[in-house]
Parts: C-alpha cells; sequence; structure tokens
C-alpha cells in the first residue's frame, strides 16, 4: 500500500507518493495561486495526487491514507483550517472537500511546522527519540514537539507551533505577532537579514566601509546569507551581526531545552546552510546556558536532515500510530 503526503504551501503544492517507510517514490509539484478560492486550490491537490498514482500505474485503491501539512491554525480532528494567513482560509473544511475531490476514507492533517517535526522525528535526525522538537528558521521562526511519535498541539491546535513568540527580549524588537522582544524577531531568516540591512544602513550613514555592502552587491540584496559571508571574509561588523544573531537563537534554543527536556532538538530552514558557522558557537552557548549542563543526558542539537521534503514525509506520517 501507499500514501500520499500534501504539504500545501503559500507557492506551491508539494505531493509525494510513499511507501510505507515514508520513502518518497515520486513527487510532483504546481503553483498554489493562492489568491483563488479555497476549494480550487483544493480541487489541484486531488488532481495532482491523481496524476502522481496514474504516473506509477496505481489506483485510490492502492492508497491507505493521505496525509495533509498545512499552514495556519489547524483542527486535526474535524479537519478544518480554523485560519491561515497564507493561503487565506477561515474555517475551512479542507479535508471534507478533498475527500470530494479524491473519495478516500482516511484522511489526516496538522499544521505544517508539526508535520515537518514529526518527519524528523520518524525519518530524519531525530529518528529513535522519545521526545523531540524542532525549530525552523524561515521567514518566523516555526515549532513543532513530537513526544513518543505523536504531535502535541495543545488545547487549541497551536502548541508548539508558535515557539518563536516566546519572548527572549521583554520590551525589545516589534514581532509581526503584537509583542515585542519575540525570539521570531531575533533568530528568523527575515530578523537576520534585518539586522543586516540596519547595520548597513548605519556604515553608510557615517561613510564607514565594509565587507557587507561587496557581498550585498554581488548578492544583488540583503539575505540572510549576507553577514555569514561577510565575516568569512574577514569583515568585523559581519562578525559581530552573526554572533548577536547566534546569541539570540542560543538564548531561545536553552530556554526550549529548559521546557521540553527533549532528547532531540533539530533546526531546519535555509540559515543552517551555514553548518558548522552556526553550529559550532551555537553550542558552545548551549552548553553553557543550559539548566542540565551537569547532566550526561543532555539534549542533542542537531540540524534537520529532510529539508525540503520535511512537510511531505511529515505529511504521509500523519494517522501512521
Amino acid at each position: 500500500m501507499y500514501i500520499l503526503g500534501i504539504d500545501l504551501g503559500g507557492t506551491n503544492i508539494a505531493i509525494g507518493l510513499c511507501n510505507e517507510n515514508l520513502e518518497i517514490l515520486d513527487k510532483d509539484s504546481v503553483p498554489t495561486q493562492a489568491d483563488r478560492e479555497s476549494e480550487e486550490i483544493v480541487r489541484d491537490m486531488a488532481e495532482l495526487c491523481k496524476t502522481l498514482l496514474s504516473r506509477n500505474n496505481l489506483t485510490i485503491k492502492d492508497v491507505l491514507r493521505v496525509g495533509i501539512a498545512a499552514p495556519g491554525s489547524i483542527d486535526d480532528v474535524s479537519g478544518i483550517v480554523e485560519y491561515s494567513n497564507n493561503i487565506k482560509m477561515e474555517n475551512f473544511p479542507i479535508v471534507e472537500i478533498f475527500k470530494k475531490y479524491f473519495p478516500i476514507e482516511h484522511v489526516y492533517i496538522a499544521n505544517d511546522a508539526n508535520a515537518a517535526a514529526l518527519a524528523e522525528d520518524l525519518a530524519g535526525a531525530a529518528k529513535g527519540a522519545r521526545v523531540s522538537l524542532m525549530l525552523t528558521l524561515g521567514t518566523g521562526v516555526g515549532g513543532g514537539v513530537i513526544m513518543d511519535h505523536k504531535i502535541y498541539a495543545g488545547s487549541v491546535n497551536t502548541g508548539g507551533t508558535e515557539l518563536g513568540h516566546t519572548v527572549i527580549c521583554a520590551g525589545g524588537r516589534q514581532c509581526s505577532c503584537g509583542r515585542r522582544g519575540c525570539l521570531e524577531a531575533y533568530a528568523s531568516a527575515t530578523a537576520l537579514t534585518k539586522m543586516t540591512q540596519e547595520k548597513m544602513d548605519e556604515l553608510s550613514l557615517k561613510g564607514i566601509s565594509s565587507k557587507l555592502f561587496e557581498v550585498a552587491e554581488k548578492e544583488g540584496k540583503v539575505s540572510a546569507r549576507t553577514a555569514f559571508d561577510a565575516m568569512r571574509l574577514g569583515d568585523s561588523y559581519g562578525q559581530k551581526i552573526v554572533d548577536d544573531y547566534i546569541f539570540y537563537l542560543a538564548e531561545g534554543v536553552t530556554n526550549m531545552i529548559n521546557i521540553f527536556q527533549p532528547d532531540i532538538l533539530t533546526i531546519g530552514g535555509g540559515v543552517c546552510n551555514e553548518k558548522d558557522y552556526l553550529m559550532v558557537p551555537l553550542l558552545r552557548h548551549v552548553e553553557r546556558e543550559q539548566y542540565t549542563r551537569d547532566n550526561k543526558n543532555k539534549t542533542r542539537v542537531m540540524i534537520a536532515k529532510l529539508k525540503n521534503d520535511a512537510g511531505i514525509i511529515g505529511a504521509a506520517g500523519l494517522g501512521a500510530n
């Protein structure tokens, strides 16, 4: 039997045909066109599922279940997207509508950050852990908490997904959620880009040269890579931005370790492409700050393994136990 994992994003709908070991056998994607009516998006999800099956000489009878990873607040019991900013869904019965176009009994849904965390638990860097946690550093800071291979979502279905909205600096930077000082305002890729731009603006006003300008000009923009690239060229301003960013990220990671004491904490997102330039100083901070610094059974912190396939694999893993 086969499983279809659907990663519904604001830009693309990605779907994978998986076996029961959650290995992706084939996958495809189409643009979401998120401004459309929600039912049109769901119809495209179903059509792409049918395309994958046909391409592999399979029918719906060969499918054990379908899982959907979607952004926003998700009621996994009723199959409703309560609210999603990226796709403009509100109290939308996505599972019911999907079954209209793809008639199958077992369809499961979860928040996309939770699904990514589940993927790492079932088939990625956190495989084998009893308790694992994932932080995703992207436009925001997403999260997911997995206990005994099940998603912890709390009483209103957002538990774990909003770890980025824990405050690490009271009264600090304005966050998109309305609070000040959230981890997301300091440790997301967006925040790193903003900190870099602010420093460049300051240096420009003072007429101070920096490799930051050279790197940004070469890239054609200021990005989350700019400060790291400048740092590698020996730029002291790039180094300071990176040091500050890692300090704030370490504060958030340490808080998560102290609260949840997971066996493994994984970090995902494009910033992780910096590898040792990110992880070595990060681990040094966390080792020093965590409450369990003297305990031999400490949380292992590592880069997530599954990258862009995490949503598909996590969706496919929904309903597995």
